[in-house]
């Protein structure tokens, strides 16, 4: 497995190149607009065919790469199940695994940041988790029908019940760490140290965060898979 983790510096977000070494099939698991040449460049000098793109949720700091992507390759687009993106090719279910070759990409419904979300267990050994679980931290619950209760029973009751050993690669990361494992996070993830169900609760709703600020235009985008809607269009 070829397996390559990508950073968008203005919204901190990571994509995640993974290719079949023997079939040179690819996914890219999160793209960015912003990033789609640098995406292509990869792909071309690494000499793999794009198949699906696949998103962990709805984002509301960036604009996915898919459309662009797709229109380029004409690869597949992918999202979690119960989403708003009717557009995508391909809708995966919670235990529902995708498989490329000798790669295998499980999906894992963890919802709470957003009400559709997935984690992707690769290989049995990585977990693509998203914004549900960062390192040493978690995804905000207070928009886009996220909820506290929620999120904390998909890390606790999913997340944090995978082997110790499992390698944790977030969504975004705002401090320039890159990978954790399973049992860090159980062990000295503070949103979760030491916190029951209503503690946590409590604890995230009471952040008081600033929107994103794409978030406006971002989301009906990635509802759209990536493609532009003018708001102005009557």
């Amino acid at each position: 497995m070829l397996f390559r983790q990508l950073y968008d510096p203005e919204s901190s977000t990571y994509t995640y190149l993974i290719a079949d070494s023997k079939s040179r099939m690819a996914l890219l698991v999160d793209p960015v607009l912003e990033q789609v040449e640098r995406d292509l460049k990869l792909l071309q000098e690494l000499k793999l065919t794009l198949s699906s793109c696949v998103e962990t949720h709805i984002h509301a700091d960036h604009i996915t790469g898919t459309y662009q992507l797709q229109s380029q390759t004409g690869c597949l687009s992918t999202v979690p199940a119960h989403g708003p993106a009717v557009c995508a090719d391909r809708q995966l279910q919670d235990g529902e695994i995708l498989t490329l070759g000798d790669i295998s990409l499980k999906a894992i419904a963890t919802p709470g940041h957003t009400d559709s979300h997935n984690a992707y267990l690769v290989n049995g050994h990585r977990v693509l988790t998203g914004d549900a679980l960062l390192i040493r931290g978690c995804g905000r619950t207070d928009f886009q029908s996220g909820d506290a209760g929620t999120l904390y029973d998909s890390v606790t009751q999913k997340l944090f019940t995978l082997p110790d050993a499992t390698l944790v690669y977030p969504g975004h990361d705002y401090h320039g760490l890159t990978v954790s494992t399973i049992a860090e996070e159980r062990q000295w993830n503070p949103r979760f140290m030491g916190r029951d169900r209503n503690t946590f609760i409590e604890f995230m709703n009471a952040l008081d965060l600033p929107d994103p600020q794409k978030m406006m235009e971002a989301v009906p985008a990635n509802e759209h898979c990536g493609l532009v809607v003018s708001t102005t269009a009557r």
